[in-house]
């Protein structure tokens, strides 16, 4: 198994489709000059963009978090350029790219230092072979202050291993809950 490079990722972004939309270099400014958190390919991954929109946890409602039967008034929604995520509260959200894993290959999220610095963790579970779909986002702010995400800048790393053998049994093959996912998708039983 081997992580992949640049021209890798760039070849099966334009060639099967593997992350759309796709920008083929380090995106860190924008078109008016303003600095952004960096996106798009680097030398053995891809920075993906949070979307603007937003689930934080709340609990307003004093619900209990319980992954078989989760009530959707935990969050709240929000739309916007950012969000402000609650002292030691979290946060879901999606990313701006829709991904297409070949069925050879296994993609690892990882926080970008950036958010982790200010104490800002971002979760994702693998990315399975041949699982597609909009990637949902967890924030953690394990801070005692309230932190901030910039929708439409980048928030974590794709990194991208390729067996050297396909598996018997892929994510699309077992009829996976999350296939096909799009917009913030929450825990499913």
């Amino acid at each position: 198994m081997s992580i992949k490079s640049d021209r890798w990722i760039s070849r099966m972004a334009r060639e099967q489709g593997m992350i759309e939309p796709f920008e083929a270099e380090q995106v860190r400014v924008d078109g008016e000059g303003n600095k952004l958190i960096s996106y798009g390919v680097s030398s053995y991954g891809y920075d993906v963009r949070c979307a603007d929109e937003f689930k934080v946890f709340t609990n307003i409602h004093s619900a209990t978090v319980d992954p078989k039967h989760f009530d959707e008034k935990s969050f709240v929604d929000i739309k916007g350029d950012s969000c402000i995520i609650p002292p030691n509260s979290f946060a879901l959200a999606r990313t701006v790219e829709y991904f297409r894993i070949p069925r050879n290959v296994l993609t690892i999220c990882l926080g970008k230092s950036t958010y982790a610095r200010c104490g800002i963790i971002v979760n994702v579970t693998p990315l399975e072979p041949e699982w597609e779909g909009h990637v949902t986002l967890e924030f953690s702010n394990t801070t005692t202050l309230p932190a901030k995400i910039y929708a439409n800048e980048g928030v974590a790393q794709m990194l991208f291993l390729e067996s050297d053998e396909e598996c018997a049994v892929s994510y699309m093959d077992r009829g996976g809950k999350y296939q096909g996912q799009r917009g913030v998708t929450l825990p499913k039983a």
